[in-house]
C-alpha cells in the first residue's frame, strides 16, 4: 500500500464557492501551493484524489478549494477530513526532522535504559513540538530539543531521552 501523508485538517467550510479552511500540519503552509492534488480518505478508507484549483494563505492556516468541490455544503462535509500527500509529493526531510506518522508509536527510554513508555501524539506549539509520552500511569510531557532528545531511531522504533529536571 502507498504511503500518505497529513499535510492538513479541514476545519470549516470558507464562503459559498466550495473552498475549505484548512489547519496545516506541516512546518511550511506556503507548501500548498505546489501541490497539484491531495488525497482524501472516505469512511471506508478509501482514498480520492482531488486536484487543487487554487490556494490561499489565510490568518490561521489556509484556504484550499478542491476541484469538484462548488458549493459550501460540499465544503461542510469536509469538516474533519485530513488532506494528505503521497510519498511522491511528500516534502523531502532535513536531517533529525521526522514524518510525526513515523513517530507516533515509537518506544521511549531513558539515558540510562529505563522503559518509559510510548510516544502517542506530537503537539504543535509553535516554539518547539512537544512529544505525549504514554506510560503507566500517566502522560508525560517532552518538549523536542536536543537538550532533552538525545537520539531518534525510526527504523527500530525507539528514542532515546535526557530528562530534564521537572520533567
Amino acid at each position: 500500500m502507498a504511503a500518505y501523508y497529513n499535510v492538513g485538517k479541514v476545519t470549516s467550510a470558507h464562503g459559498i464557492k466550495g473552498e475549505v479552511k484548512v489547519y496545516p500540519l506541516t512546518n511550511v503552509p506556503e507548501r500548498f501551493y505546489d501541490l497539484e492534488y491531495v488525497w482524501i480518505f472516505d469512511d471506508q478508507q478509501r482514498p480520492h484524489k482531488y486536484d487543487i484549483e487554487y490556494v490561499k494563505i489565510i490568518s490561521k492556516g489556509v484556504c484550499v478549494k478542491l476541484k469538484g468541490i462548488d458549493t459550501r455544503g460540499d465544503a461542510e462535509k469536509l469538516k474533519g477530513a485530513f488532506l494528505k500527500v503521497d510519498s511522491q509529493n511528500a516534502l523531502e526531510l532535513e536531517e533529525n526532522e521526522y514524518f510525526i506518522k513515523d513517530l507516533v508509536g515509537i518506544k521511549v527510554y531513558t539515558e540510562e535504559g529505563s522503559f518509559l513508555g510510548t510516544l502517542v501524539e506530537v503537539l504543535k506549539t509553535g516554539a518547539n513540538d512537544v512529544y505525549v509520552i504514554k506510560t503507566e500511569e500517566r502522560e508525560i510531557l517532552i518538549p523536542a530539543i536536543k537538550e532533552v532528545v538525545k537520539k531518534i531511531d525510526i527504523d527500530n522504533k525507539v528514542m532515546v531521552v535526557h530528562l530534564l529536571e521537572g520533567l
